[in-house]
């Protein structure tokens, strides 16, 4: 039975009546107990209410601004989900009573620095008739935490760097620094020997810049709350044409940058609706709302914010039960999922799962890149191999101590494997890499997961607009999501039971991967004790993951515990059956 098959055999025992009894006597012999629970099979309640059109218009909405924590597209789109949720059902926290399951609540919080925003820009060389770059055109261009340039601009000389010992030699005073890097490296050191300002260019190439000529991917300054130093990121083309005006003799240009910079608070927008069983028990959803771009991460806002809408009307019509609490989180990427895992102990302790949405409304026929879920830590992510690759984003190789063994990996790839069957939609995954809410959760020992598309050829550049985005990818992602997370929180033994077969038959597909792949490994220098090496560690993932299925914490049924520790006998018995025959 290939990937997504748990959910077609609940079907079938629905549709012919089989009782839960012969469920549990089809997965393992000697069942001494089982339940009279009847699953859902949650895609048909789901899919005729999750158009998509909700996070479509939200996300066309967001990502009209450039969003920093605290700035005024931020705040809107902060104050769009509130009035959304409330249209929804959801009552604000200081007004519910408590009886009330749908509840939400804007967190506020003073800021360090102040917030910033663009107004506009523009930069030309001068003598010439026309502007080398536009805001209007290239919102990007404008380095964030930029100050403003005087409001008739400035003049200045430009000096090309090519390396960071340049500016030792090179007096940049009063003047421009053009440099082809990261301003990482010498920003400091611009700022100490008096440059008013820099233009940089460091697009990577998997964005293509010779053929997205005018992409600009935004880049940011250190917060300055009263200095006057700014910066201006370049396109493929702006770089170009300036290059040529240099190689002809002194080069000036005229800069006109005019932001603002405010005192302001942060915003973090949480909604729950609250388990009839399990409260302190919960799934939560993340998606940042920061950001300059449409499919970074306004995609990741609407379509969080239609599960949200979806999951309260289905409560609402008495169509699904939520036995455990599911909890929608929007804020400030990484920052804000941190603060809440870490800042109630008693809470921490009930968080079960975390679901990140980044990224996941492209349209791949424009973007390029495909539907990705970022695994939780398991050995693709040490031996990279066969059909594991990474994104161009990438991560660094992992030790056998970093893995984080759990059913929410292969769980949430089956569902979403589902919906692609049903959709014609690619699902694919790569191992972890880290860089967005997920991290978090994995960094508290929380499982948590990824979704989100890459290489996205738009990634973080002002071409990244509503045109590259989709509403059915939407709708698949928010389909599939909010399936998992309700399949999540009203787990019970039919659903261990379903995780313990699909890990084992998963565990088994691996094993035989990685056994098909050591010949070949072996002929290029691996060992056979590395290629026994590798198949122990997928044993143990996968031992350990099916053990994992014990946090559901039901009515301990015997059946379910006789279940898991037949599988990890037959999956250890494969495991060793396979690397006796390595040769």
């Amino acid at each position: 039975m290939e990937m997504g098959g748990i959910t077609a055999v609940k079907r079938i025992i629905i549709r012919q009546g089989i009782v839960p009894t012969l469920l549990c006597l089809s997965f393992l012999t000697g069942c001494s107990q089982h339940t009279d629970e009847k699953p859902l099979d949650y895609f048909e309640i789901v899919r005729p209410e999750f158009t998509g059109q909700l996070a479509y218009e939200t996300t066309d909405f967001v990502e009209d601004y450039w969003r920093v924590v605290g700035n005024t597209g931020f705040n809107k789109t902060v104050h769009l989900i509130a009035d959304s949720l409330q249209a929804a059902g959801y009552i604000l926290d200081e007004n519910a009573k408590a009886e009330d399951r749908l509840t939400y609540r804007i967190e506020k919080r003073a800021m360090n620095n102040q917030t910033w925003e663009p107004i506009s820009a523009s930069l030309q060389i001068a003598g010439k008739d026309t502007p080398l770059l536009l805001s209007a055109t290239n919102r990007n261009m404008t380095y964030l935490n930029s100050a403003s340039t005087p409001q008739k601009g400035v003049k200045a000389e430009v000096v090309q760097i090519k390396s960071v010992d340049d500016l030792q030699s090179k007096s940049i005073k009063g003047k421009v620094v053009f440099a082809e890097m990261s301003a990482r490296k010498f920003y400091k050191t611009a700022v100490k020997n008096g440059a008013l300002g820099i233009l940089t260019y460091d697009n990577p190439n998997y964005l293509q810049p010779e053929k997205n000529k005018t992409s600009i991917q935004f880049r940011s300054l250190p917060s300055q709350d009263n200095g006057n130093f700014w910066g201006i990121a370049l396109s493929y083309e702006a770089k170009e044409k300036l290059k040529t005006q240099l190689q002809k003799g002194k080069t000036e240009v005229l800069v006109n940058i005019q932001t603002k910079r405010y005192p302001s608070e942060e915003l973090t927008i949480v909604a729950n609706i609250k388990g009839s069983e399990l409260p302190d028990e919960r799934l939560v959803y993340s998606a940042h709302i920061q950001e300059p771009g449409a499919n970074d991460n306004a995609t990741g806002v609407g379509t969080q914010l239609e599960m949200a809408k979806t999951a309260a009307k289905l409560f609402a019509e008495d169509k699904i039960s939520f036995k455990r609490t599911m909890t929608f989180l929007w804020g400030d990427e990484i920052i804000s999922t941190r603060r809440y895992i870490e800042e109630d102990s008693k809470r921490t302790k009930g968080i079960k799962w975390g679901i990140s949405l980044d990224m996941v409304g492209e349209n791949t026929a424009v973007t390029g890149g495909t539907f990705l879920i970022e695994k939780m830590p398991d050995p693709s992510a040490i031996w990279t191999r066969g059909k594991d690759k990474h994104s161009e984003w990438g991560g660094e190789v992992l030790k056998l101590e970093d893995m984080k063994p759990h059913y929410l990996n292969d769980f949430i790839i089956s569902t979403f494997k589902e919906q692609g069957e049903y959709a014609n939609w690619v699902v694919k995954t790569n191992p972890f890499e880290g860089g967005s809410d997920h991290t978090p959760f994995l960094e508290a020992d929380i499982p948590g997961l990824l979704l989100w598309h890459f290489t996205d050829q738009f990634y973080h550049t002002d071409n990244d607009r509503i045109d590259k985005v989709s509403q059915e990818t939407l709708k698949n992602v928010g389909t599939a999501a909010l399936v998992s997370g309700l399949q999540l929180v009203n787990a019970s033994d039919v659903f261990m039971l379903a995780q313990v077969k699909n890990l084992k038959e998963q565990a088994f597909l691996r094993l035989e991967d990685e056994a098909k792949l050591s010949p070949l490994a072996l002929k290029n220098g691996s060992t056979i004790n590395e290629e026994k090496q590798i198949i122990s560690a997928w044993e143990d993932w996968y031992i350990k993951s099916i053990g994992s299925i014990h946090d559901i914490h039901t009515n301990k049924n015997l059946a379910v515990k006789a279940a898991i520790s037949n599988a990890q006998n037959e999956i250890q018995q494969k495991s060793n059956e396979l690397k006796e025959a390595l040769k």
